[in-house]
């Protein structure tokens, strides 16, 4: 449903959250070791979340990657829609460039519903929420696939 990015995204999103929640920083070494995630492509997604503002970053021996408690209260919408852009929430099931209501294609009224709950998901849902689903063991952030 996400791209790779997407979702290497929101794994190191998760870490950091918990790590933030302990008062501690996290380099994009360790985020990619402890999600199994490929340290270059994690290291460019971290870089491009930070620009837009969604993490913060410390440069240095002490230094790495934190959120603040204003950020931990970041939807997922606004992750998805900083690495994925929008084209989840609006694009066509069937990948067509001309799908609308006016001029529907075969999936559409069926597509339409199901991305409007996932945009609900999304935009219901925070980083602290997944953090604080897998610090309560409802959920798992697996260390190796």
């Amino acid at each position: 449903m996400f791209s790779k990015a997407c979702t290497y995204g929101i794994r190191a999103l998760i870490l950091i959250t918990q790590r933030s929640n302990e008062g501690k920083k996290i380099g994009a070494k360790e985020i990619a070791e402890v999600t199994a995630t490929p340290e270059p492509f994690t290291a460019k997604i971290l870089q491009q979340l930070s620009r837009q503002g969604v993490i913060q970053s410390i440069k240095g021996p002490r230094g790495g990657f934190f959120l603040d408690e204003a950020q931990q209260n970041t939807p997922l919408y606004a992750v998805v829609e900083a690495i994925d852009g929008d084209l989840l929430m609006t694009g066509c099931g069937l990948g067509f460039l001309e799908c609308s209501d006016d001029q529907p294609c075969p999936m559409h009224a069926k597509f339409k519903s199901i991305r409007a709950s996932i945009n609900q998901m999304l935009k219901s849902t925070t980083l602290k929420d997944l953090s604080n689903d897998v610090e309560g063991g409802l959920s798992f952030l697996a260390l190796k696939y």
